[in-house]
């Protein structure tokens, strides 16, 4: 498995790493584990993907916008640790902000987990969770957490 190879064949490219929005770090690592603050749509410090699901944004746009969580996760774990020292991926917890009438939150979860998989393959296999929000920060439509098992030093 190499995820960079992966990224590669799928014609990705991991985005800059995103900067916190306040009194915290964007990757905590504690033992083992590697936690990831959230993340969202953000490509190159472009905000993307604002708006509710359902109204301004589709489910189709809302399964790319996890897609970029999900790069943007990944980001975070090349930059600060390596993909070379994951043992492999735990869990996610995906956020979302939507109209009343919309409900189709697995599909686009879906788009950070199929990414996930496909550039880690074995390595990516992990549990879940959906979260429907009232809102998000800068009326972002989804946000993604992430953690890894880490090789032990």
């Amino acid at each position: 498995m190499d995820p960079k190879e992966n990224l590669s064949k799928l014609n990705l490219e991991l985005p800059e790493v995103s900067r916190p929005g306040g009194n915290y770090v964007s990757l905590n690592v504690r033992g083992s584990i590697a936690y990831i603050a959230i993340q969202f749509p953000i490509l190159n410090e472009v905000d993307l993907y604002q708006g509710r699901l359902g109204n301004e944004i589709t489910t189709e746009e809302g399964y790319k916008a996890m897609e970029l969580c999900a790069l943007n996760v990944l980001a975070q774990v090349e930059n600060n640790i390596g993909f070379d020292k994951v043992v492999g991926l735990n869990h996610i917890d995906a956020y979302f902000q939507s109209g009343t009438d919309w409900d189709d939150s697995p599909i686009v979860v879906n788009g950070a987990s199929d990414l996930l998989m496909k550039v880690l393959e074995e390595k990516g296999k992990h549990s879940r969770t959906i979260f429907g929000v009232e809102k998000l920060p800068r009326n972002f439509s989804v946000g993604l957490t992430a953690s890894f098992t880490l090789e032990k030093e």
